[in-house]
């Protein structure tokens, strides 16, 4: 990839969020990777490979993405998709549409990076559309400022055709999160199979709000929905994960871990099973509470402080 001189200090600020992101910037310049680079409401960088088709514009406030892998191909290297804002205050708004054709396998490692921004809102609105016997893995990381002034509305929709095999996680658990809305939701077709996951940590005032849903709506479809949430001080956090059994033999279990420190914290998490077809089997598991007393006494008669063995814990939770 080449990004164009006007664009040079730009990216270099960008390649320094997505470095704090957890990203390594010299994959955005190697053109063996296929990647996008957004900073604001501007493509700064853009790299196709064999296989990948990747187009994008500009929109009100942001951008638009459409990501295609060609039918048959498989991507040996995990696409990478970098968006980033460099002010203080804004809105940005990206739609991203994937089309991973039949036969088709490839991951995607995204970033989004908003380590100086005290009051932004980011709208991101994920189309995705797998095909017969198609794969396709998303992992979302975020990073954001710690002054809590950040704003992130994500959705994503997901229709996984005959076979198909999707994944999709999300996480932000190494900077304050401000407020959080996050949607997911599949339409699983016959022995599609996927699995959606969020790892949220909120602290001070942050505000977390996930739904996911499945859609076992084919014959043997298969589905997991997973929230890890941690929240500490004055987080309020609501958490639903829905399993829908529409078809025979399809299989849903859904779970949701909340783990609380502090006595202003404000948590729920929700459940919801809905069988159509008496051939369905969903399952769910829900807790919130404490950490676990025991591993805290085990880790405490190790040596460490009960901060220390607190936060040892956490990180495992969330790795």
């Amino acid at each position: 990839m080449r990004i164009a001189p006007d664009y040079s200090k730009e990216f270099e600020k960008i390649a320094e969020a997505y470095e704090k992101s957890g990203g390594k910037a010299d994959n955005l310049l190697d053109k063996r990777i296929a990647s996008i680079i957004i900073s604001g409401d501007k493509v700064i960088g853009l790299n196709n490979v064999e296989g990948v088709e990747i187009e994008a514009g500009k929109q009100d406030l942001g951008v638009w993405a459409k990501i295609r892998i060609l039918k048959g191909k498989k991507i040996a290297m995990p696409i990478h998709l970098c968006t980033g804002f460099l002010g203080k205050e804004g809105e940005q708004r990206i739609n991203f549409e994937f089309i991973i054709e039949d036969g088709a396998s490839v991951n995607f490692i995204s970033h989004c990076s908003f380590p100086w921004s005290t009051k932004l809102t980011h709208k991101m609105t994920a189309i995705v559309k797998i095909g017969k016997n198609a794969t396709m893995t998303y992992a979302d990381a975020h990073f954001h400022s710690e002054e809590g002034g950040v704003t992130v509305i994500s959705e994503t929709h997901a229709i996984v055709d005959e076979n198909g095999r999707y994944s999709n996680t999300f996480e932000l658990t190494r900077t304050r999160v401000g407020k959080l809305v996050v949607k997911m939701d599949v339409d699983l077709k016959d022995g599609a199979i996927a699995n959606l996951e969020s790892k949220v940590r909120g602290k001070a005032n942050d505000e977390i709000n996930i739904k996911e849903s499945l859609g076992l709506n084919g014959k043997n479809a298969h589905g997991i929905a997973k929230s890890t949430i941690v929240a500490t001080d004055q987080t309020h956090a609501r958490i639903i994960n829905e399993a829908f059994g529409n078809a025979p033999y399809s299989k849903g279990h859904i779970e949701c871990t909340e783990v609380t420190k502090g006595n202003q914290v404000d948590v729920a998490t929700l459940p919801v099973l809905k069988v159509t077809n008496d051939l369905s089997e969903l399952t769910h598991e829900a807790s919130i509470g404490r950490i676990n007393s025991k591993q805290l006494a085990t880790l405490v008669a190790k040596g460490m402080s009960e901060e220390e063995a607190t936060e040892f814990i956490i990180k495992g939770m969330l790795s």
